[in-house]
């Protein structure tokens, strides 16, 4: 079969498999009372619908086909000790975020109309629908304060609620991580979260994001060819950016492809769609089920098996890639199994004629061994994608340039007290 390109996949993908990421609500969310209305609204309809649970046909119907084995190794995927909604409420609370300006948050909804009949949410003219997700869809907004342009998530919070995407959770838990997370970034290669709106009174929700205005990375990319080397490597640096970045404050994005990556009209790439994303308290990334797609799943995430998260992202980097060079996966099957085959079983395969230094770099980053793999931080210095413009930067982020700041004064202090002692 040949695979086919970057821009459709040739089969239905199986059902994310969702940790329970339900979190303690005792003391509040100061200064998140917006995530901290939605989180009891979850908590209350959870236990309204326990009862219920057992004639839950979304829930029956995506385990019904496991055996009694791998029903135990949900239950363990689905209870870690310590859930990503928890250490994010953890690192809201206490002010452990990574942005200068913190995320808007706005408690009142109007829904009105302007002088020419368009639909309007609070300040944002409605102008067309540009995306739909799994829980709702994105449309394009226009701002009538500052008169830019921002992409609008917009969810109805019971639909949310019923959705069951697990025994103890709905879609509302993966949204709401979505959001926790992305109140915690700030990078240029990042799509950034500029508001969420939640009325509690009204059953609308909404997230404001930074509107990328050009194509998708891969749109129009075909089996015949890809978007060529000089192209490819500046997308791939800006992807290395800030998937570092991420790694570094030890979240993994999980479902890194084309579609997650939009690029600006300036040639700049962004990572988007946090909703499969997990974050960790150290660097113990350990995860069970792969919760991304699977034409970019990693080798090790085929086996049912603890995986490091990380690692597997790289692996998600390469087959991107990939596609990015030839308009092709490296790995495609007929079936959902035989592409998991595949993944584990085939050599990747490339023509005799490939740049021999990029050759070295696709190899190092689908390498089927995880130990083996090569790092995102080897990718910043490798020679392909350091090219004419030097190594991918280090990003030095706003939490960063407080711990440096915070040393820096520690440190003249202690001088200080030194010298007048």
């Amino acid at each position: 079969m040949e695979m086919g390109c970057c821009g459709c996949f040739g089969f239905s993908f199986a059902k994310k498999q969702k940790k329970n990421l339900r979190p303690s609500l005792e003391g509040g969310i100061p200064g998140n009372h917006v995530l901290q209305g939605l989180l009891m609204n979850q908590q209350v309809e959870e236990e309204e619908d326990e009862e219920e649970e057992e004639d839950n046909n979304s829930y029956c119907d995506n385990m019904s086909h496991m055996t009694d084995n791998e029903k135990t190794d949900h239950e363990e995927f689905i209870n870690p000790a310590k859930t990503s909604q928890e250490i994010l409420v953890y690192r809201t609370e206490n002010g452990l975020i990574c942005r200068e300006f913190p995320v808007k948050e706005t408690h009142k909804v109007v829904r009105t109309e302007d002088e020419n009949g368009n639909k309007m949410v609070n300040e944002y003219v409605r102008e067309h629908k540009i995306g739909s997700g799994s829980y709702g869809k994105v449309v394009l907004y226009r701002s009538q304060a500052d008169g830019k342009h921002y992409a609008i998530k917009a969810f109805h919070k019971s639909h949310l609620l019923k959705l069951r995407v697990a025994p103890s959770e709905t879609a509302m838990t993966d949204v709401l991580r979505e959001v926790l997370i992305m109140k915690m970034l700030d990078h240029p290669n990042i799509v950034n979260l500029v508001e969420v709106i939640n009325d509690p009174n009204t059953d609308h929700f909404y997230m404001v994001l930074e509107y990328v205005e050009g194509k998708w990375v891969f749109e129009g990319a075909g089996p015949s060819g890809g978007l060529g080397e000089n192209v490819a490597r500046r997308y791939l640096r800006d992807i290395v950016s800030g998937l570092i970045y991420l790694h570094s404050h030890n979240i993994v994005h999980g479902d890194i492809k084309p579609d997650n990556l939009l690029i600006t009209a300036t040639g700049t790439v962004k990572i988007a769609d946090f909703s499969v994303s997990q974050v960790f308290e150290d660097e113990n990334d350990m995860l069970r089920r792969s919760p991304g797609t699977p034409v970019f799943t990693a080798p090790e995430c085929c086996l049912g098996k603890s995986y490091h998260g990380k690692t597997a992202d790289t692996w998600a980097v390469g087959v991107t890639l990939h596609c990015m060079i030839f308009g092709q996966y490296p790995f495609l099957g007929d079936t959902l199994q035989d592409t998991y085959d595949k993944i584990l079983n085939n050599d990747v395969f490339l023509p005799d004629n490939l740049n021999p230094s990029l050759k070295d770099l696709i190899e190092g980053l689908l390498c089927k061994d995880p130990i083996e793999r090569m790092t995102l931080d080897a990718v910043a210095l490798h020679s392909w994608v350091v090219g004419d413009d030097g190594p991918v930067p280090e990003y030095l982020c706003w939490c960063r340039r407080n711990k440096l700041q915070r040393e820096e004064s520690a440190g003249t202090q202690t001088d200080t007290i030194s010298h007048i002692n």
